[in-house]
C-alpha cells in the first residue's frame, strides 16, 4: 500500500456497503458532473455510492435506461462513453435503473479504499478522470472510476496501487467480508484482474476488478449482490475493459 492511500477500518467499509445498497435503490435520476458542460445522450441514471467527497451536480435530466450513459467527455478524450454502459448489463441479464456520471475523480474507489478517490490515488496528476455509479432493479451497485495517465510509467504505478488496494482485503478473519482469489482476463490492448467478493457467511456478493489499457486505468466494483454468477461478472468486466480501450 502506498503512502498516499488511507484505508478505513474494515467495519466502516462493510457498513458503507450495506448503507449504500439500501440508499441507492430509491434514486432514478442522472447527473453529469465536471468542470465543463456535458450532454446526456441517453442513460438511465442515478445514485451516490458512498460518502466520499461529493461533487455538486451541474445537470440532472431523467432519460430512458435502455440507452448508453451520458456522453460526458473530458479534454483528453476520456469520458463516460469509455465506461460500462447500460447495454452491457442487459447482455448479462441485469436491468440498470440509474447512473450518476462524474469527471472529477472524486468517486470512492471501492469498499476496501475507505474514503480514497482516484484523484487521491493519482495525486491529481491524471490528464482526465471519469466515473459512474449504476443502480439496478435488484439490490446492488456498480461503481467504476477511471483515470488517464500522462505516461505509461504513471499508468503502471497506478495499476499496481489499485491491485494492492484490492488485495489488502483478501486476507480477513473468518466470518468477515473479503475479496477472493484473483482472476485474469485479457482483450486486445487491455488486461483486467478481478476478484469475487464474499460476505462473512461465504456467500458471493459481487466482485472488484482492476483494469488497464494503454495509459488508462480503472477500478470496477459490484456490491450488494446484483449478480453472483461468475459468467455475468466476467461479462461485465470484459465489457468495461473493451469500453476503456475505445
Amino acid at each position: 500500500m502506498t503512502e498516499n492511500q488511507t484505508v478505513q477500518p474494515k467495519s466502516v467499509r462493510r457498513n458503507r456497503i450495506a448503507a449504500a445498497a439500501c440508499f441507492a435503490a430509491a434514486l432514478i435520476t442522472v447527473s453529469v458532473v465536471g468542470t465543463q458542460s456535458a450532454t446526456a445522450d441517453g442513460a438511465a441514471p442515478n445514485a451516490t455510492h458512498r460518502t466520499a467527497v461529493a461533487a455538486t451536480p451541474v445537470a440532472a435530466t431523467p432519460v430512458p435506461a435502455a440507452q448508453p450513459a451520458a456522453a460526458a467527455v473530458a479534454a483528453s478524450g476520456l469520458g463516460s462513453a469509455d465506461l460500462v454502459q447500460s447495454e452491457d448489463y442487459f447482455q448479462q441479464g441485469l436491468n440498470p435503473v440509474g447512473a450518476t456520471v462524474s469527471l472529477t475523480g472524486r468517486q470512492g474507489l471501492s469498499a476496501c479504499s475507505g474514503e480514497e478517490t482516484m484523484r487521491d490515488l493519482t495525486k491529481g496528476n491524471a490528464t482526465a478522470y471519469a466515473s459512474v455509479t449504476w443502480t439496478f432493479d435488484t439490490d446492488g451497485l456498480l461503481i467504476e472510476s477511471a483515470a488517464s495517465a500522462p505516461t505509461g510509467t504513471a499508468a503502471d504505478a497506478w495499476e499496481k496501487q489499485l491491485v494492492t488496494l484490492v488485495q489488502a482485503c483478501q486476507n480477513e478473519p473468518a466470518g468477515h467480508w473479503h475479496y477472493g482469489a484473483a482472476h485474469t482476463l485479457t482483450v486486445t490492448g487491455g488486461t483486467a484482474h478481478w476478484y469475487p467478493s464474499y460476505n462473512g457467511d461465504g456467500t458471493v456478493s459481487g466482485a472488484a476488478a482492476v483494469l488497464r489499457s494503454g495509459t488508462r486505468v480503472a477500478i470496477v466494483e459490484l456490491t450488494g449482490r446484483p449478480t453472483d454468477a461468475t459468467s455475468h461478472v466476467e461479462g461485465i468486466v470484459t465489457a468495461a475493459l473493451n469500453r476503456l480501450r475505445s
